[in-house]
């Protein structure tokens, strides 16, 4: 007989945690999560429900912590509205200090009727303030009404130049969008570097850009090359050292001499000849060279008479002792992983021997103590990319942009890496995020990583996902959010199911976005969401209500009832236009065709019901696309009247880049593939070994690249549409003034 009471189940506990127990497929069929997919995602939440007595114990603690019976470690609220407190965790008549930022400090006592929530006075300051309340103390993150936005990077860039006016409205901006890991410049060792960055930031920023989207610069795996992919990092608060140039702290004579003591000259230049990049091999290479780098480092310590002496050292240590725990953590996870697999153990963290996978454990502790040069190589590089990546955004605001860099924050990291072992009380475990069943995989798609578990944001005050964001910021004047859609919910799936077998989890989505909005302006930095695929209704207008740029890209933006493509001006207003992204083919490539190609290629075309092959009936419709991409273009006045479309193998880029150039946004971005008419896309979704992913390199050297006639011209173009977009749109990138901290 179960001993459940009614409301004892396990998808009324799986409700109340967050999850979705039905979802919606691309054909609007309805399906319920079966009830053992719950019972194995609560258990990864640290809700376990085997049996009748775990899931109401599991229960009560749900309850516990979202009954308001006890006020939260961080509560957000919005600059100049009251803030709501639960009943159930105050007595009418209690008094309370709110310890501003500032130094102020507000006085004040509940007066609450019986029942009802208790309300504090609107706070006009943005700011992390302290609630103090008998002896607890809550923070209260009070963010501005929206993000820092484009409107405001213009304002400010003008006013520091000393010739703003904050009533004029700012022009339509324009960007360029680069891999970095595909940038070429001779010295490079086969892979994109900081130097590289710094060198196209200032180029293009000379040339009327105002914002440099850079591919994601996470944290990887220096004991796995072969893991290379941006959007599977070890960690999100870290930098990949695989992009430090060696000579752009200690100049080119150290950097000559660290490779020729490891005898590295010959194979560095070959590396950097390959026209795709070789990830084992170069990053090996870039690490033998660093760490030489490393031991001159220490040994021009010792030589001047301890770590005190030099001006590098004490930048050094003055980098370390800021960055903190956390920094040490990372570099530990990095020293551990290569010992463990020095002694033939395993890579991933919860394999490790049971005391080594606590980053607090006693035994790490005496590993850091053994291997400390081993940890310190592993700081230094930190210390070396982060100088690198600053001085790519300081380049970018030299050469008068307004934005400069933006960097791209992924969705999730790999639960094998240092930040789910240094955050594990943080991190979901034992899932992946991903996609349910739609149109293009019908399998659903198992991503292999992991985010925070919004359980653990309630409880640790968010403190996870504020670290996280400081870090997206902290080298750079925007960020782009990808899959910002999971702000809102993430499809979950148990490690080592099918992608169908999971659940969507809901997150906290008003608390994010004002932590994002907090932490926007706190850096001066604007926001992008990459709001593509299925958005659920109302997302997008909350994102622009906070400030947050959407992106649209030319490939899907269609006309009503999704025939022809919408002219420029139809385009919306709010968001970043685009040509193309990372994951979606090049201009060259889909006029080309080259896309269908290789997906067919690799599988990914479905058998057609008439028996037609499938990718000879793309290839049509195909044709029948560009034929309405060509009719828009000439509408638009961007391509010649009564012209017929380009055959295939002449693709009409340029009058690709004037058609989004023209749309009213705030901002547009070019990706250099474009830019150069690369057929080739950076990455094919689904594919692993089958398409070069992450592997492509630019056609030109940048040197080369702002050479090129062709180039140039496209860019002075783009700039010339941008100005004439300003004529069009006197309205565009406006703002009504933020509350600003």
């Amino acid at each position: 007989m179960s001993t459940r009471r009614p409301n004892d189940t396990i998808a009324t506990l799986a409700t109340r945690a967050g999850f979705e127990v039905e979802w919606e497929d691309a054909h609007h069929k309805v399906h319920r999560v079966p009830e053992n997919t719950l019972s194995v995602l609560l258990e990864r939440m640290g809700l376990p429900c085997g049996n009748a007595t775990q899931v109401r114990q599991s229960a009560a603690t749900l309850e516990a912590e979202l009954s308001g019976r006890k006020l939260p470690p961080l509560m957000t609220a919005e600059i100049g509205r009251g803030i709501a407190l639960p009943a159930s965790a105050l007595k009418s008549g209690s008094h309370y200090r709110i310890e501003l930022e500032s130094g102020s400090i507000i006085d004040g006592r509940f007066t609450a009727p019986k029942g009802e929530q208790a309300l504090l006075a609107p706070i006009d300051e943005p700011g992390y303030h302290t609630l103090v309340i008998h002896e607890q103390r809550i923070t209260l993150a009070v963010a501005p009404s929206r993000c820092y936005t484009v409107a405001d990077a213009w304002r400010t860039l003008h006013n520091n130049n000393g010739d703003g006016n904050d009533d004029a409205p700012a022009p339509p901006l324009w960007g360029i969008a680069a891999q970095l890991y595909g940038l070429r410049r001779a010295g490079d060792g086969g892979i994109g570097d900081y130097s590289a960055l710094a060198r196209i930031a200032a180029e293009s920023g000379k040339r009327g850009a105002h914002a440099l989207a850079v591919s994601p610069t996470h944290a990887m795996f220096s004991a796995e090359p072969n893991r290379f992919s941006p959007y599977s990092p070890s960690s999100r608060l870290w930098l990949n050292v695989t992009h430090i140039d060696p000579a752009a702290v200690f100049g080119a004579d150290a950097a000559r001499a660290a490779m020729e003591s490891v005898q590295a000259a010959d194979a560095w230049s070959e590396l950097e000849g390959l026209p795709l990049i070789d990830w084992p091999n170069a990053v090996v290479l870039k690490l033998k060279v660093l760490r030489a780098l490393f031991e001159n480092f220490c040994a021009q310590e010792r030589a001047h008479g301890g770590m005190q002496d030099t001006p590098r050292v004490l930048e050094f240590h003055g980098f370390c002792e800021r960055a903190g725990r956390a920094l040490e953590d990372h570099a530990r996870f990095e020293a551990l992983q290569a010992a463990q697999f020095a002694h033939g153990g395993n890579g991933h963290w919860r394999n490790w021997p049971q005391a080594l996978r606590d980053p607090r454990s006693p035994e790490v502790d005496a590993f850091a103590k053994a291997h400390r040069h081993e940890v310190d190589f592993h700081l230094f590089l930190q210390w070396l990319a982060a100088k690198g990546l600053s001085h790519a955004q300081q380049a970018a605001h030299d050469a008068g942009m307004a934005v400069g860099l933006i960097a791209d924050l992924a969705v999730g990291c790999d639960s094998a890496g240092s930040h789910a072992w240094s955050y594990c009380d943080d991190m979901l475990q034992g899932v992946s995020v991903g996609a349910p069943p739609d149109l293009f995989n019908q399998a659903g798609q198992s991503w292999g990583l992991t985010t925070f578990s919004p359980r653990a944001m309630r409880t640790q005050g968010f403190s996870a996902f504020i670290d996280m964001l400081r870090a997206a910021f902290a080298h750079a004047g925007g960020i782009r959010i990808d899959h910002i859609l999971g702000l809102r919910r993430l499809w979950l799936v148990p490690e080592g199911e099918s992608a169908r077998n999971g659940a969507y989890l809901r997150y906290p989505l008003e608390d994010l976005l004002r932590l994002i909005a907090l932490e926007s302006w706190r850096h001066r930095a604007i926001v992008i969401g990459e709001d593509l695929g299925t958005v659920p209704p109302g997302f997008r207008e909350r994102l622009d209500e906070h400030g947050i740029a959407g992106i649209r890209v030319l490939w899907f933006e269609h006309g009503e009832g999704g025939t022809g493509f919408k002219p420029p001006q139809a385009w919306d207003r709010n968001a970043v236009g685009t040509t193309t992204t990372h994951d979606l083919p090049t201009v060259a490539g889909w006029w080309l065709g080259s896309d269908i190609t290789w997906r067919n290629k690799i599988g990914q075309t479905m058998a057609r019901p008439d028996g037609r092959d499938p990718e000879e009936a793309a290839q049509e419709q195909r044709a029948s696309d560009r034929a309405e991409l060509w009719r828009a273009f000439q509408e638009a006045g961007v391509a010649a009247p009564d012209v017929q479309p380009p055959p295939p193998g002449s693709p009409p880029v340029d009058e690709a880049l004037a058609f989004v150039a023209a749309t009213p946004g705030p901002l547009v971005t070019f990706p250099l593939e474009d830019l150069l008419a690369q057929s080739e896309q950076p990455n094919l979704p689904g594919s692993i070994d089958e398409h070069p992913n992450w592997r492509r390199r630019m056609s030109l050297p940048i040197d080369a690249m702002f050479l090129d006639d062709t180039f140039c011209d496209r860019l002075l173009a783009v700039d010339r549409a941008r100005s004439a977009a300003t004529l069009s749109t006197p309205s565009a990138n406006t703002s009504s003034g933020p509350d600003t901290p």
